[in-house]
This record gives structure tokens, sequence and C-alpha cells, in this order.
């Protein structure tokens, strides 16, 4: 920053790039000042040669779009939540390193600095000099501090993530760029919380308590959904993504991030939980919380919070539509941990909290949830804020299935006690494996410590009756490969009878297409049959499933339902059992050969080969915010192929991400991991 040749202060240098690199910042930006707190930062002063010596120097900060708050700098350390700055002056330099309290406000500050003299006035005022404050995780006086240099590097530092998605059974893992570093995205994620109720209510309020990760943390959970504010993305479950980005489509946070703001912050469309939760991760991370990303199948959304998830079925095992807001299970549902100590919460519930930015439930007038400690979960302790009830609900509801007859009389034909919450899963720190995290969540199931907790958190312990455990002597169970999308294949439904006596009952098998919310989406097959069963034997009936049957009804995650019910005289109730079946997507080769340079240009190879018995038509792959479209139609078991010239903007270890659709596949995805090196310097030897 240069002044004017006749000032005192002549010229200011903010040591952005060594202050940068010593609070790891240098990847948000090398010439923009940007800071964590409770670390102090140099900045150098220029000053005039004839500088009288009893002159003094005052620094003054100021927060706010309207310089709302103001903050004296002290001139020599006081108690730990104050500002501080000492000097030294050497000829016509005046060095200045600022301590900031490790609880301070993040956010952009406009620093002042006053030259005064020895009676008090102000000779000379600098320009506001900007630089950013962030949460600093490496400061252990820090409520974000983590003591792991590893977890720091992937829960803040890395930009590139994996999402895992599917069934508990079937999991699939899809890259994602978070991009929490990239250019102006910063500035974005404060964008966002200046665009918050609290902020645009009362701004002073609001950034006096962006000291408080929990208020950060929920105020970026609210805004990542658009439901009653100004908010970041609008969702979408019901397959009707017209005038908006189907949410399969997006590979990273930046564009839904930049999107928003070029529209002024106008809502982007379409996200689902997954979208939700990386976008969130992006924020959190950006600002020096530590976040991860989590996934957690078999996911319980329990409306009236006891515990219990109701699933209504008409005689004809349809999901009942009656309008009103309903218990659901997801195949899965994703949030993200966030890591930090809290002053309110009892001993040993400081780390991982559950913050859930998907518009499901209300949480103090807002859309959001959490955070709520992982342990206060694991213990039952439903009493700890926030919205502890509903994420145990998450991991631990019973699935109770009900037949409604027409006289509006309700009969249970199934209890699960333990297909909820399966298989928590995020990226390992170690690579992009999966790390399983059921445990942090829930004891072993059918573990002494697990009763206690179900006690504790007032849950009923009902007797099952499906599965290996119903009442009577027949027993039934569903039994199916893993097919590939687009194949033909067999589901068996077995019925084991364990009595003494031949067995004659009615059996239903019902296969639909659902969606990963459980959202019903069309009938593929239907079977009612009469069985007989001798005695200490089994009969297995087998449903062949044809494309034809499932293609025009799957969504883009492809699940598909298999309901088999049985009505046998002498049995105590029906019994039902239900599989969700996964079919597998084909997937992109990706390919990036030779060695890559930043700004250099770089090709990209990637070939798709048509998996289905059919023709596609409108083929589109996207990378880097780059469609290409495929033209005429692409025959069975064709490949094709496109080529990618992109520019790589930073060094290191790079995720290239592909996405592709067309009329009959939709979210088929490639990566190829790219190593980004610095240009070298050509030596001239004359």
């Amino acid at each position: 920053m240069q002044l004017s040749v006749n000032c005192l202060i002549k010229d200011v240098d903010l040591q952005s790039h060594e202050n940068n690199l010593a609070h790891h910042t240098r990847e948000i930006d090398r010439e923009r000042l940007i800071v964590r707190r409770g670390q102090p930062f140099s900045i150098t002063l220029q000053c005039s040669k004839s500088l009288p010596p009893k002159h003094h120097l005052e620094l003054v900060l100021h927060l706010g779009k309207r310089d709302e708050v103001l903050i004296k700098v002290q001139k020599e350390r006081g108690a730990g939540d104050k500002w501080w700055f000492n000097q030294q002056r050497a000829q016509d330099e005046m060095l200045l390193t600022l301590h900031s309290p490790a609880d301070a406000i993040i956010g952009q500050y406009r620093l002042a600095v006053l030259m005064m003299s020895p009676d008090g006035r102000i000779l000379e005022k600098t320009d506001k000099i900007k630089f950013h404050l962030l949460f600093n995780p490496w400061c252990k006086d820090d409520v974000v501090y983590l003591p792991d240099e590893s977890l720091l590097q992937e829960y803040v530092m890395n930009e590139d993530g994996v999402i895992y998605m599917g069934t508990w059974d079937y999991i699939k893992s899809n890259p994602w760029n978070y991009g929490q570093f990239e250019d102006y995205v910063m500035d974005i994620c404060f964008e966002v919380l200046d665009n918050s109720k609290d902020a645009l209510k009362n701004s002073k309020m609001d950034v006096e308590h962006r000291y408080d990760p929990v208020y950060v943390s929920r105020v970026i959970t609210a805004m990542v959904n658009s439901n009653g504010d100004r908010g970041v993305l609008t969702g979408r479950w019901d397959d009707s993504y017209s005038g908006g980005v189907p949410p399969y489509r997006w590979t990273g946070s930046v564009p839904i991030l930049q999107q928003w703001s070029k529209a002024g912050a106008r809502a982007v469309k379409y996200g689902q939980c997954w979208v939700f939760a990386a976008v969130a991760c992006t924020a959190l991370r950006c600002l020096g919380i530590p976040t991860r990303h989590i996934t957690n199948f078999s996911s319980a959304h329990d409306v009236n919070g006891n515990l219990s998830i109701d699933i209504l079925l008409n005689e004809r095992l349809e999901p009942l539509a009656d309008g009103r807001k309903k218990d659901s299970s997801w195949n899965f549902h994703c949030w993200v941990e966030s890591w930090m100590k809290r002053d309110d919460l009892p001993k040993g519930y400081d780390g991982w909290q559950v913050l859930d930015p998907t518009p499901q439930e209300l949480s103090d007038g807002e859309f959001c949830c959490g955070p709520c400690p992982v342990t206060a979960i694991k213990e039952g302790n439903l009493g700890v804020k926030y919205d502890a009830p509903f994420v145990f609900a998450e991991v631990n509801a019973d699935i109770i299935h009900w037949i409604v007859q027409r006289d509006g009389q309700r009969k249970k034909v199934s209890v699960d006690q333990s297909g909820v919450g399966r298989n928590i899963s995020t990226k390992s720190v170690y690579g992009d494996y999966r790390d399983d995290v059921t445990l942090h969540y829930k004891y072993p199931e059918g573990s002494k410590e697990e009763r206690e907790v179900y006690k504790k958190a007032g849950r009923k312990v009902t007797e099952p009756t499906n599965g290996s455990a119903e009442p009577g002597h027949l027993k039934l169970s569903i039994k199916h490969a893993k097919p590939a999308f687009g194949t033909d294949f067999d589901v068996i439904v077995e019925v084991k009878n364990e009595g003494s006596r031949d067995a004659h009952a009615k059996l239903t098998m019902l296969v639909m297409a659902v969606t990963y919310h459980s959202l019903h989406r069309g009938e593929c097959q239907r079977q009612t049959i009469s069985v007989t069963v001798p005695a200490h034997k089994a009969h297995k009936e087998v449903l062949r499933l044809h494309y034809d049957d499932y293609a025009r009804y799957v969504s883009e995650h492809h699940p598909m339902r298999v309901k088999a019910f049985l009505e046998a005289p002498g049995e105590n109730e029906p019994i039902m059992t239900v599989a969700n079946i996964p079919l597998s997507m084909p997937e992109l080769l990706v390919q990036v050969p030779g060695k890559a340079f930043v700004w250099d240009q770089v090709t990209a190879y990637i070939s798709f080969t048509n998996p289905l018995p059919v023709a596609l038509k409108g083929g589109v792959f996207t990378a880097e915010a780059t469609e290409v479209h495929v033209n005429g139609y692409i025959s069975p078991g064709q490949k094709v192929s496109v080529e990618f010239v992109f520019s790589p903007m930073r060094t290191g270890v790079r995720k290239f991400l592909v996405d592709f659709h067309c009329d009959r596949l939709k979210d088929v995805k490639g990566v190829a991991t790219v190593v980004v090196r610095k240009i070298p310097r050509c030596i001239v030897t004359l």
C-alpha cells in the first residue's frame, strides 16, 4: 500500500506471503492478508526519517459492513481476550506484530493506523488496511483446536473428497471437489453469513457472535438450504428438475456457491442431502472449522419424535398417500461433523458435532440441525443442544410396517429394531477409502450398553415380527445378487417352515422402484400365489426382473424395493419382509497422460461404453464447468470418447472429475488423479 511521499507513514507492507504461509492460508490467497486467530502476524510500516521520537502509534480495528464493531488494539499484552500489538523500529521501518485472542471474531477487518502526537492529537491516519481473520484449529486455545496434523490436513486443508451413497450392503463412492480454497470462495462464505436472517435483522449483534463456532456453524447450516431465508440451495426430491441442475449432476461445491453469489443471493436449483452436506463442508472448512462429510445408511426421519418410523401401507402394500407429513426411512442420508469444544456440554462431549443442512425439521425456528455431540447420541443423552432426539432417531429408530385395512384398523406386520443406522461412513484420512464410524454413534447391536442407552433415551423395546425372529413357524426372506443397471436378474423369495405340519399360505410379492428417500415411483411387478410348504422344508419363488420392466421407473440412484407378504392360517400375525436392491452403474474411464504443470494446458481423455440393451441419446459429458455433447445415438456396446483441455490453477495432487448423463442413464461418474507440478525454471548458461 503506497502512501503520499509527504506522509509520516509512507508505505504499509502486509507481508501477505509470509503471514499466509505461517497461518495455513496461502492456498486461499497469496496477495491478500488472511490470518487465523490466536496466532500473531506482522506488518511493516515505512516511516519518514524525520519522524519525531515521541510520536506513537495507535491501532483501531473495524468490523461489519458499516463499521458496527470497533476494537482498540492495546499497546501491551493484557488479558487473553484482547487484541494487542508490539512494535520494533529499525531506521525508517516499523515492524508491528499484532496478537489476536483465540476467541476473536472471524471476518473481514479494517485496520486503521493512527500516528499520534505526544499530547494525544491524531497527526496522521492511514487508509483502512483490509485483512481477513479465520478460526484457527492449529491454536490450542481456540475451541476448534484439533491436535493432530494428519486430521487437520484432511478436515481443513483437503479440497477433494469422497461421498458415500447407495445402500448399506452396496456402498458406492462418488468423488467431490469441495474447493474451499478456490478463488473468492472465502468471500462467498462470508457473503453467506452476511445474508442470514440474523445478519439482515441486526448486523452488529450478528458480527459480535461470530467468535463462536456453534453460532457460525448453525448459521451456515441454515443458509446452505433456502427454506425461509436467502440460502444457497433449493431442495427437490420429486425428480422434476426443470429450470435447474439435477442434484446428481453436481461434482463440486464451487459452481453452486459462485452461481448463488453472482445471482445476488438467489437460491441455486437443485440439491439433495449429499449436496447440502458437501456445500456446508466447503464453507466450514474454508472458515477454519475442521469438518467431514458423513453418510448414514438406512437413515430414519422421525417426524413426531417417538423413536419409531411408522410406515403405513394399504392392503395392496402400497404407501398410503393422505397428504400428511410422514415418518420415512432413507437408503442413505448425509450430514457433516464439525470439531469443536463447547462450554454448554457435559464433560467428555466435546469433539465431533453433527450438523445437518438438509431442510427436514425446524430447530429454534430455522431449518437446520445441530451442532449435536456425537457422544451424546451414543450415550442416549437427548437433553443436550441441539436437536439430539432427532439425530438419535436417525440412527436408532425402530421401523414398523402397518397395514391399514379398509375399516381404518391398523395391523402391525413387521418390526425392525436393528436396520436403522448402518455402516455410517466417512472418507479416511489416509486416502480415498471408507472409514466406518458407526461405533462412534452407537454401541454394538444387542450389547448391554445398547440396552442401557435405549432405556435412557426412552426407546421402547418391542418384540420383532420379521426376519429370523418372527413368532410362529414360518420364516420369510428375500435373496438377490448385486445386479447391474440394464441387465435382467432374479430375486428369490424363500418361505421356510420350521413347524411339524405342512403349511398353506398366500404369498404376495411386490417389486417397486423408489428414490433413495423412499418416494414411490412405480410398480414393476406383482405376484400373488398360494404356496404349500412341507414341514421342516423351504419353498422358493423366483421373480425374474427384466430391464424393460424397471427401466422407466428407477431413479438416478436406482434402488428397487421388494416386499414379500405372507398370510397363513394358524400364524399369529401376517409376516412381511422388505429388501432394497441397488443397481450398479457403469463408470467413465478418465485418463490424463503425461506430466501436468500449473497454468499449462492439459488434455484429459474420457471414454464411455453403453452397457444397456438399447440405444442412448442426448449424451452430455461435463467437466470443469464445460459440457461436451454427443451427437446422435450411442448404440448398445458402442464406445464413445471425448477430450477435455483444461489448465490447472494450483500445484499439488488434484482430482479431475467428469459426469455423464443421457436420456436413460444419470449420475455416471469418472475421476482421475492429477499431480500438478510447478513450471520448471530454465537455467541459461552463457
